[in-house]
């Protein structure tokens, strides 16, 4: 064999390993992608509440991959609460001071809106010890530090008590303040239910999809799907925590 031969060999022979590499690391990263993919978000909630830009930045129509698809926010102009729980997206309304519907509809828009893909999940039964939303957060910070940042979460099983809201804010209303964009938000209460609860964690994105004082937003709604909206207080009872697989 000649040094050109040897040489051509020698390149080919590299140039070949680089590939396989590559190819596997490719492999390796379209794998993950497929079970958890990052987090998109839309708008963001400061914009809402300060700005006043109450309309839709997104139509989740449009949101693609409705598989193993999550999210959450408020519908347009502060009329409603959405969530997409596994494919499946719902608005929830006022009706009055103790009742409201809750719909099934990718026919909705959101002012903010934050979204993800998770098909596979590591599931964690809840300790006792963990009551209250503030609690929760502390363990889920805890138990995730080798998790992608941000992702969503979701807790299925029974809470002693909660409450939700769901905005309503009236027709016409200028907003500059979440006190304005408050008006209007009506809370429920809920009793000894069978739950899910759908969230979102991070510890970087206050003011954008969770509120200043907090590292989650989440979303519940009941068993028999007859209530819907904002989580604001949680007394949970036996839960199991989903978190997405490594």
């Amino acid at each position: 064999m000649t040094t050109k031969q040897f040489v051509l060999l020698f390149l080919a022979a590299a140039m070949f390993a680089c590939t396989s590499t590559q190819t596997e690391q490719e492999s390796k990263e379209d794998n993950v992608e497929e079970i958890y993919t990052d987090i998109q978000i839309a708008g963001a909630m400061k914009d809402v509440m300060w700005k006043g830009e109450l309309a839709g930045v997104i139509e989740l129509d449009s949101i693609q991959n409705k598989s193993g698809l999550y999210g959450l926010g408020p519908e347009s102009f502060l009329t409603g609460e959405l969530l997409v729980n596994n494919g499946q997206a719902y608005v929830s309304r006022v009706l009055t001071d103790s009742t409201m519907e809750v719909v099934k509809t990718f026919d909705v828009s959101a002012p903010f809106f934050v979204y993800g893909n998770v098909r596979e999940w590591e599931e964690t039964n809840l300790p006792g010890a963990i009551k209250s939303a503030k609690d929760l957060e502390v363990f889920i910070d805890e138990h995730s530090k080798e998790l992608k940042r941000p992702f969503a979460f979701k807790l299925i099983g029974s809470v002693s008590a909660a409450t939700i809201h769901i905005q309503n804010l009236p027709a016409g209303t200028k907003v500059s303040s979440p006190d304005e964009a408050h008006q209007g938000q009506t809370p429920y209460a809920i009793q000894n239910e069978n739950v899910t609860i759908v969230g979102f964690f991070s510890t970087e994105h206050q003011g954008v999809f969770t509120h200043h004082d907090s590292w989650m937003h989440m979303h519940l709604i009941t068993e028999n799907e007859d209530k819907m909206g904002h989580l604001d207080e949680v007394e949970f009872d036996q839960m199991v925590l989903y978190l997405p697989k490594k």
